[in-house]
C-alpha cells in the first residue's frame, strides 16, 4: 500500500467521524441530540464555539523530534468542516508499515464527545487535561481510535487507523497507540490553551 492510499484512507475515517460527530452519519439509537444545553450559569455546557480552539497548530507545533519518535512522515494538511459548524483543523501523518494519524484542533469539546455515547468510551486525563478516547467507525472499530483533549474552546483531536495488516503496529491495540502519541504531543502545548 502506498503512502498516498494510507494518507485518502485516514482523510476517509476522519470524514467518517466528522458525519456522525455532526449527526449527519447512521445513528444507533434515534434521533439527533443536540450539543449545547440550556442557558443555567451554573451547570450548563457552554455551546459550539465559531471557530476550533487558537494558540496550538498541531502542523507546525508538534515538534519534529516527537514526530521523529513515533516515526511520523508525510505530513499533509487535513482541515475539514461538518453542518452544524463543526470545525477540524491540523494535519496527518503516517508512519511507514505502521498506523496513519490525525491531529487536528476542533471546536468539539469533550464534553460534547461524550454525549454522543461512542464505542468504548473512557475518560480520563492526559498531562493534567480531561481526555476522552472512543472508537468511532463502526465498520471496523478495532482499526480506528479517536482520542479528543481538552483545550479552551474545544479539543485536540487525535484520530488513528491501524489496520491488522500492518506490519509494526497491526498487532498493538489502536487506542494504546492513540494514547501514546498524546502523552507525546500534549505536553507540548501551551498551558493558556
Amino acid at each position: 500500500m502506498t503512502s498516498r492510499f494510507l494518507s485518502w484512507k485516514v482523510s476517509g475515517l476522519v470524514l467518517g467521524a466528522v458525519f456522525v460527530l455532526a449527526g449527519c452519519g447512521p445513528s444507533n439509537g434515534g434521533g439527533d441530540t443536540p450539543t449545547s444545553s440550556g442557558s443555567t450559569p451554573s451547570d450548563s455546557k457552554p455551546g459550539l464555539t465559531a471557530n476550533v480552539p487558537g494558540g496550538y497548530d498541531p502542523c507546525t507545533a508538534i515538534p519534529q523530534t516527537v514526530l521523529d519518535s513515533e516515526n511520523l512522515r508525510g505530513k499533509d494538511k487535513d482541515d475539514s468542516n461538518a453542518s452544524g459548524g463543526v470545525k477540524w483543523r491540523g494535519c496527518a501523518w503516517i508512519q511507514t508499515d505502521g498506523y496513519a494519524a490525525t491531529i487536528q484542533t476542533t471546536n468539539l469539546t469533550v464534553d460534547m464527545v461524550r454525549d454522543k455515547n461512542f464505542r468504548d468510551a473512557r475518560e480520563s486525563t492526559v498531562s493534567g487535561r480531561r481526555a476522552i478516547q472512543s472508537r468511532q467507525v463502526d465498520d471496523h472499530p478495532d482499526a480506528a481510535c479517536t482520542l479528543n483533549v481538552e483545550m479552551k474552546g474545544g479539543s485536540l483531536e487525535f484520530n488513528l487507523s491501524n489496520p491488522p495488516s500492518r506490519k509494526n503496529t497491526g498487532s498493538i491495540d489502536t487506542c494504546q497507540l492513540t494514547r501514546a502519541l498524546a502523552e507525546k504531543v500534549v505536553p507540548t502545548m501551551p498551558t493558556t490553551v
